[in-house]
């Protein structure tokens, strides 16, 4: 898989019926290695490693009603009140981040009224603040990380 703008984690690989598999340590399961899952696993690890959020606040692809229409989001972090702090949007290195992109996101936030947005592609990472009153979002040069979160 191709190298990301990221740090260097350690994951766990195995083959099935000719396909690479890696270890989700969120979901507790092998998953089918594509990029954009290459970049998800990547974007879990930053939280966990570098922003040293909890296992227990970090949830991956679950599914949310928009409009009366399925959607799955990527990863989606929690304070420890239950409130959504922070809703990631990844895509594979190939795909280029674009205003769809953030519309997209910001469509899923209508539903989860995150604090913080995130998209990475693995390559490029950009990081909003939303500002509900004003209904728009400000960027960042990151986000916070645990020890700050915690304390409000």
């Amino acid at each position: 898989m191709q190298k990301l703008n990221f740090p260097e984690y350690s994951f766990r690989f195995k083959s099935s019926e000719n396909k690479t598999l890696v270890f989700d340590e969120i979901r507790k399961k092998f998953v089918v290695l594509t990029p954009e899952e290459w970049v998800r696993l990547h974007v879990v690890q930053f939280l966990l490693k570098e922003k040293r959020f909890p296992k227990s606040l970090i949830n991956v692809e679950k599914q949310l009603k928009l409009n009366g229409i399925i959607k799955r989001y990527d990863v989606v972090l929690f304070k420890n009140d239950g409130s959504i702090f922070l809703i990631i949007e990844c895509k594979a290195p190939s795909v280029p981040i674009t205003q769809h992109t953030f519309d997209q996101i910001a469509r899923y936030n209508l539903a989860l009224e995150a604090q913080y947005l995130m998209v990475s592609n693995g390559l490029q990472h950009y990081y909003c603040q939303m500002d509900f009153e004003k209904e728009c979002y400000h960027f960042l040069k990151e986000i916070p990380s645990y020890n700050k979160v915690s304390k409000n």
